[in-house]
């Protein structure tokens, strides 16, 4: 466990003129904010930040940056505020604890809105300082290696954040020596049987070929002098998490995995190591197809390497990296070790490495839902990349999946506006096609292109693109925005029984207008038009002030009324009792799908009948109901009949899982309505499932026997709101 001394030694080590006392003051400072605090371990609260401090010190940071990760937890977890930070600290530690503090304090709907706007605010405080991210990182890495305190569910909710964000963060920034520990540790936790079987596998088969890796690493160092080349080799283990992905995406066992070890050489210059590699390649036979220059053509996050991989004198395929000081020093710490650049003003393109960073808040800046912001930050931020040139040679990156519009949308906006076809390597492809690694791509314009299509919303990759091609319709097909726009809105206030003209006449639109920052109802109707906000999002929010401002009239049973001398429809009272009323239309909710043996209540509906929903739907939990328009009902001789449920079921993707899953249904003899399956880069697979349900007994049996399934590890009941 660190100590402050041995923090200040460490600064010590590589910064001897630092302002330790500035580091003091923080650690003090904190210390006594968290005084009687502890974390769920039982230690004392001080010891997590002291923690952080040490590992930002390892990425030999400044003090500045050390003391404010002293402080972090500070305005969150106790009494003291912002401005209490910045009058004892200053505005610049102010500004770096802000912007890794959580908006806890603030009311959400969802847990993916709240999680969606922390992110989004830690990314505007890293374009102002990329401090902020360093610190949060190192934070999430603590948090990680004291995981096991946490409840099962809790570590698993983090382990898949941790996978999802901060690893693949990491990795943009370059720093692989957090980010490899945050994926081993996240793996840990997600898949607890694989990683612990898998260490136990690479032990055994590491100390077979040790032996042969230091005979291979001599024969390298002694050609290596014979040919007058300085260099340091080093055997560096894979991470377990790498060999894990290497054995799933190429669908190998551990058996087949052979290059466990990969052999570093690191060598003063750059002309060493292309002098180097051709030492290696007159030692052993290089694979083709296996070489990459990382030296001319560097990653976006600064990596810079020669990657070849060879046959070893046993057969087996060796990797082999080559790179200077310099560059290894880039490729551990990344973006941390060309801070201390910028305090000095030497690298003039700081600013451009961070280039990146600005786009993502540019085009995301429009992005009002939680889940479409998190699915765009993880496809531009994190997604894997495919690496193509211009005509000209320039390499343009693109997220995996990317085709010619997203590409020409990185070039220039009017090139995407218009475009009218594309040659990838010489040969006319449709704007629909999945770029790959090394095509070289040109766009065919036309100045009598009618601008973009709605289409290419479809299957371009890129918020950049998505972005672009919105704003385009937003300017120059205002009119025909404002009318899908106002047809989209009415459809879906009509979907729930609503007359829409009928809520926008009230005096608190004005009002609701200016808080999502709209001058007009045309300006709204626009932005549903071109997809900048999604009607249901505004009907929502409408209807909320509807029930906050207005009180509607008691609704009249009558209204819903069917005529008894009509033949009874399917529905008509078909299982359910409404007290003293007789021959009622109902409908079952899709937002909740009840089932015989839930507790249930009735919403009367403008027109439609009585909706049935759970007692416990978050329809009804949240309010989103007149109160005076609920009902009591309740289940009375339903029929031999199935009603629709929809489950979901996550487990640890493996081959066979799914077929597993609908064996196991289909021995229940349970009919599916629909199935949906996806799996994440984390490992993980979700099947979703609508099933033809009896009642709540046989919908618990199902979950039950679906649990039972090798590697599925919860099946929930899905609400949607």
């Amino acid at each position: 466990m660190a100590t402050f001394d041995s923090l200040e030694e460490r600064i010590k080590s590589y910064n001897p003129s630092a302002d330790l006392e500035l580091v003091r003051r923080a650690y003090e400072f904190a210390k006594n904010a968290h005084d009687g605090q502890h974390r769920v371990s039982g230690e004392l609260f001080i010891f997590h930040p002291l923690e952080v401090a040490m590992i930002l010190a390892d990425l030999e940071l400044d003090t500045i940056t050390i003391a404010a990760s002293l402080l972090h937890d500070v305005v969150e977890d106790t009494n003291y505020s912002l401005e209490d930070i910045a009058k004892n600290f200053g505005s610049e530690i102010a500004l770096l604890v802000d912007g890794v503090t959580k908006l806890s304090k603030l009311e959400y709907k969802t847990k993916e809105e709240q999680q969606a706007e922390n992110l989004r605010k830690m990314f505007l405080a890293m374009a102002k300082d990329i401090r902020v991210i360093l610190i949060k990182l190192a934070d999430r890495l603590h948090n990680m290696r004291t995981l096991k305190y946490l409840p099962e569910k809790k570590q698993k909710e983090i382990a898949v954040e941790t996978l999802e964000i901060f690893a693949p963060l990491a990795h943009r920034l370059g720093i692989s020596k957090i980010k490899w520990e945050l994926e081993d540790l996240a793996f840990r936790y997600l898949e607890p049987n694989h990683y612990y079987e898998l260490v136990d596998k690479v032990a055994k088969k590491r100390r077979e070929r040790e032996e042969h890796i230091n005979n291979m690493i001599a024969l390298l160092r002694e050609r290596l002098t014979a040919a007058g080349i300085k260099a340091e080799i080093q055997g560096r283990p894979k991470h377990f998490y790498s060999i894990y992905k290497k054995m799933k995406e190429q669908n190998k066992s551990f058996e087949q995995i052979f290059d466990l070890t990969a052999v570093r050489v690191i060598v003063d210059t750059v002309r060493d190591c292309y002098a180097a590699l051709g030492v290696v390649h007159t030692l052993w036979k290089p694979i083709p197809g296996r070489f990459k220059d990382y030296i001319a053509m560097p990653k976006p996050n600064m990596y810079q390497s020669l990657h070849t991989t060879v046959i070893d004198s046993s057969g087996e395929p060796l990797e082999i990296q080559i790179r200077t000081y310099e560059m290894h020093k880039t490729a551990e710490y990344g973006i941390a070790a060309h801070w201390r650049y910028k305090e000095g003003n030497k690298e003039d393109d700081f600013d451009k490495k961070l280039s990146w960073l600005r786009e993502i808040l540019d085009w995301q800046r429009d992005l009002r839902d939680a889940r479409e912001f998190m699915e765009s930050l993880k496809i531009d931020l994190f997604a894997d990349e495919v690496y193509v040139f211009t005509p000209k040679g320039d390499v343009i990156d693109l997220p995996a999946g990317s085709c010619p519009i997203d590409f020409a949308y990185r070039i220039h906006t009017d090139i995407g506006n218009r475009c009218v076809g594309a040659k990838v390597n010489g040969k006319m492809v449709p704007l629909d096609y999945k770029l790959t690694n090394g095509d070289i791509v040109e766009i065919i314009t036309s100045s009598h292109s009618n601008g973009p299509s709605w289409d290419w919303l479809q299957f371009v990759k890129s918020t950049q693109a998505k972005n672009k091609i919105r704003q385009w319709f937003k300017k120059e097909r205002r009119e025909e925005n404002i009318a899908r726009g106002k047809e989209m809105l009415e459809k879906e206030a009509k979907r729930q029984g609503y007359d829409i003209y009928q809520l926008i006449k009230q005096d608190f639109m004005d009002n609701l207008l200016r808080r999502l920052s709209f001058q007009s109802m045309d300006d709204l109707y626009a932005s549903i038009g071109y997809g900048g906000i999604t009607a249901g999002q505004v009907f929502q929010k409408i209807l909320e002030e509807y029930k906050k401002n207005v009180k509607p009239d008691k609704p009249v049973l009558e209204a819903v009324r069917i005529d008894s001398r009509a033949k009874p429809k399917k529905g008509v009272n078909e299982g359910i009792k409404v007290d003293g009323v007789d021959n009622l239309l109902v409908k079952f909710s899709r937002c909740c799908n009840p089932v015989p043996g839930d507790k249930i209540v009735g919403y009367i509906t403008r027109g439609r009948g009585v909706s049935i929903h759970r007692q416990d739907c978050p329809n009804v939990l949240n309010n989103m109901y007149d109160r005076e328009r609920l009902i009591e009902v309740k289940w009375d001789g339903f029929k031999e009949t199935s009603y629709p449920v929809e489950i979901e079921a996550s487990a640890y993707d493996r081959p066979g899982v799914l077929s597993d899953v609908l064996n196991t249904l289909g021995d229940m003899k349970t009919t599916i309505d629909s199935v949906n399956a996806r799996s994440s880069k984390n490992g993980i697979a979700v099947i979703d499932l609508v099933l033809e349900i009896t009642d709540k007994q046989h919908l618990e049996n199902i979950m039950q026997k679906l649990k039972k399934i090798n590697g599925i590890f919860e099946v929930k009941r899905v609400m949607n709101q």
